[in-house]
């Protein structure tokens, strides 16, 4: 069997080690004669997997003890209606519903404000679909409002590849209001500092695992403010409160998430991660940054390292591009639509190798076409 280099942007590139060890268990988990697929959510081994996966995501990304580690459905988007759920009612008066300020650098942020006009007032503190989403913006013309509910801030745009550090560029601005990070696709791949956000959640169909499990971690203090329409399940302080066994929560997905954060572990935890990110993304740009035959459009201080947006000069050629990398077992390079070009996306379990693959690809096709 030869693998294909995976670059879609999610669901994503899992690591091979992962795979083939859940394969091994996928009959019998350890003896039990059973697959993770069939356990019990409250027998004793699905809650040894749950238990073993929360602790270790707690390690990984050094989360303080006055956080909740919780495990829910509804991925990323799902959050962008249960996070207003949570937190518009810390902020609401009788009369007056909350404000919710939002930083808009990419689609899901827009995605994101879009939802919580459902729930709340909202306020845009800064947009940057002027410059077509390829930078943020100058943080001295943002315009936080005065008690919000939160701050919301997607640090990794998927779509449009910006990328930034939640630490300087927000935590230290917002007056007290708690920020919410949403960091679906860049969660696990760099260092960051989580008592710098109030909640920070991501789907893990990324750099976690597969679609259908979303992480949320959540300041304590910040638990217990739900709207009185938010869905039992979708409540906090109740999935808080049953350590995320109120309903019956995704058990393979956790299990798989559990697989990843081991691996993540044996490979030296997130700095290794980040290190290795650093160098897979630094390939591929400094190779875009050298030639004219190819084009990214995203300011070099925000580039992201997990989505890369780059385009052909020549548009025309983009469909025999992505039919030659077909050919040489490099898929799901085609852009997203609102965008278009094309787009790689280096998660954590894609390796150096698939980087070095494409670009040598893309200067086979400059020869050969430019």
């Amino acid at each position: 069997m030869t693998r294909v280099f995976n670059f879609s942007a999610g669901p994503a590139v899992m690591p091979e080690e992962v795979l083939r060890l859940a394969a091994e268990e996928m009959l019998d988990w350890h003896g039990s004669g059973m697959s993770v697929m069939e356990m019990s959510h409250r027998g004793r081994e699905f809650m040894s997997i749950i238990d073993t996966a929360r602790a270790d995501l707690r390690e990984l990304l050094a989360v303080p003890p006055n956080y909740k580690i919780l495990f829910l459905q509804g991925g990323g988007l799902g959050e962008n209606a249960i996070v207003p759920m949570n937190l518009a009612g810390r902020t609401a008066t009788a009369t007056q519903r909350s404000t919710i300020d939002f930083i808009q650098t990419g689609s899901w942020s827009v995605k994101s404000t879009n939802e919580a006009k459902k729930y709340a007032g909202v306020h845009i503190v800064a947009n940057s679909a002027g410059n077509k989403f390829t930078s943020i913006p100058d943080r001295s013309t943002w315009n936080l409002s005065t008690n919000p509910a939160y701050v919301h801030v997607c640090t990794n745009e998927t779509i449009d590849g910006i990328e930034f550090d939640v630490a300087p560029d927000v935590a230290v601005q917002t007056g007290g209001a708690p920020v919410v990070a949403d960091m679906s696709s860049h969660i696990l791949s760099r260092v960051i500092d989580v008592s710098r956000c109030g909640v920070i959640f991501g789907g893990a169909q990324k750099n976690i695992g597969p679609a259908g499990l979303t992480v949320v971690i959540v300041r304590e203090d910040l638990i217990g403010h739900a709207l009185p329409i938010c869905p039992s399940a979708f409540d906090w302080k109740i999935v808080a409160d049953n350590d995320s066994m109120y309903n019956t929560p995704p058990t393979y997905a956790i299990y798989i998430a559990g697989l990843v954060f081991q691996w993540i572990k044996r490979q030296g935890g997130v700095a290794a991660m980040e290190t290795r990110n650093i160098a897979k993304s630094s390939l591929l740009y400094d190779y875009l940054d050298g030639t004219a035959f190819y084009e990214t459009r995203v300011d070099p201080a925000c580039r992201s390292r997990m989505n890369i947006p780059f385009f052909l000069n020549d548009e025309t050629l983009n469909d025999a591009f992505l039919a030659g990398a077909k050919e040489r077992r490099l898929l799901q390079l085609k852009g997203h639509k609102s965008v278009g070009g094309m787009r790689a996306s280096l998660y954590n379990a894609m390796p150096i190798e698939g980087v070095a693959a494409l670009v040598d690809y893309m200067q086979e096709f400059e020869r050969t076409r430019g």
